[in-house]
Formats: structure tokens, C-alpha cells, sequence
């Protein structure tokens, strides 16, 4: 007699010839975004020391998959991907010893050439997010974006659907993921070793007790002298 009481265990995703697919925890590094709030939030143009480094990501990152099923290579352990999305511009410069070093440390990278001032990669990454859906059962997706305009909806679309979905970006430029009840967001400088250095900056969400002072990000009198200059022409 069966046990209507016993719980159902879900029947695992398969593939149109009935083998199952894949578990999955998926990656996805949006350069163009990080690059830009990382100079928003530090209030100037990154140097070597204060870029995110791949390294310690890419461990953090295996290692929060290896959780689910022990050692790397366990049975139950997820295939890991890590995918990393770059505008290259015409003048490539330091970009090609970049990409080669994002290679080496296990990533792909998708680099699109950036021709026109509006060219962007969002659509290719959402396409790679949706091609992975199929492909595997995407079981955790962890996007390296503060971009919720056009990541907001399809994100929390995946949770909806059974994927765990971790937005990792900078508290001051995330508003979508920490006030979404779907998404779960990390600050990226929370990413033990994401930086050799503390950032300069102050976050909102972590202020001392005490409070703290947020210096400006530009000279008074020049941004008067440029501000009237504007005024004036």
C-alpha cells in the first residue's frame, strides 16, 4: 500500500532523451559594470592594488560548490563554470595580458569589441545565463553585476524557478539585489581576499557607531570653476 504521506522527492531535470542534466553553479563577471562602480565607489581610477583579484574569487567561488558536495570531484559535486564578459576596446593595450591571466585561472571570457560608445555585453550574458538553464540544472548562479536595470527581472525569474541566485556588487550601486526578497546579495569586498587591500571607501551599510566622515570626491573650487564655466557658455 503506498505511504500518501511520504514526501515526493522531486524528479531530477532531464535531457529530451530522459538522461538527467548536469547540476551547475554558474559564474558570470560583468567587467564593463564592476570596473565602472568600483571607480564610482572609490571616487578614482583604479590602480593594480585596488582591482578585484580573480584569484581569490575563482577559490571563493569553488568553494561554496565543493559545500554541496565535499571534496572537489565528489560524486554529488556540481560542475563548476566561471565567465567573465569584456568590451575590448580598439586600442587594446594591457587588455590581452588581462585576458590571458583570467584564462590561466580557469575562467572564459567572452570579449566583444567595443566600437560605438553604446556597445554593451548585457544580452550576451543573459543569452549564456539562459543557454546554461538548458543545458544543465543551473543550481546556483552568482552574478558579479549592479546592474539591475537589465538583470533585475531575469534574475529573479531564475529563483523562481529553483536556482539559487547570488548578486555580488558594491552596496553603494546595488539597491536592486539588497531590496529584492528573491535575490541574495554579498558586497564584493566581503569575498575573503577579493582585494590585497581595503578599499577606499565608506559603506553606508557598515558605518561605525561613531559615524564616519565620507571625504569629497573632487576639489571644491575646481568643480565651481568648471560649474560656472558651464553656466556661462
Amino acid at each position: 500500500m503506498t505511504d500518501l504521506s511520504a514526501p515526493v522527492e522531486a524528479a531530477p531535470a532531464q535531457f529530451p532523451d530522459e538522461r538527467p542534466r548536469p547540476a551547475l553553479d554558474l559564474l558570470i563577471w560583468d567587467a564593463p559594470n564592476i570596473d565602472m562602480t568600483l571607480s564610482t565607489v572609490i571616487g578614482a581610477r583604479p590602480t593594480a592594488a585596488s582591482r578585484p583579484r580573480f584569484d581569490a574569487i575563482a577559490a571563493w567561488f569553488v568553494d561554496g560548490a565543493n559545500g554541496v558536495g565535499g571534496a572537489d570531484g565528489a560524486p554529488d559535486a556540481p560542475e563548476v563554470e566561471a565567465c567573465v564578459f569584456a568590451n575590448i576596446p580598439p586600442v587594446v593595450g594591457s587588455m590581452r595580458g588581462w585576458v590571458e591571466a583570467l584564462r590561466g585561472f580557469g575562467y572564459s571570457v567572452f570579449a566583444r569589441p567595443k566600437i560605438q560608445s553604446d556597445d554593451d555585453i548585457d544580452q550576451d550574458m543573459l543569452d549564456h545565463i539562459e543557454v546554461r538553464a538548458h543545458s544543465h540544472r543551473l543550481r546556483r548562479l552568482v552574478v558579479f553585476s549592479g546592474d539591475g536595470r537589465n538583470f533585475a527581472e531575469p534574475l529573479e525569474e531564475l529563483v523562481r524557478a529553483g536556482t539559487e541566485v547570488v548578486v555580488v556588487a558594491f552596496s553603494e550601486v546595488a539597491g536592486y539585489a539588497i531590496g529584492s526578497e528573491l535575490l541574495r546579495f554579498i558586497d564584493i569586498e566581503d569575498v575573503p581576499g577579493a582585494f590585497a587591500v581595503p578599499l577606499d571607501r565608506v559603506r553606508l551599510d557598515a558605518l561605525p557607531p561613531d559615524g564616519a566622515w565620507l571625504r569629497p570626491t573632487k576639489n571644491l573650487r575646481e568643480f565651481v570653476a568648471s560649474y560656472t564655466a558651464r553656466r556661462s557658455s
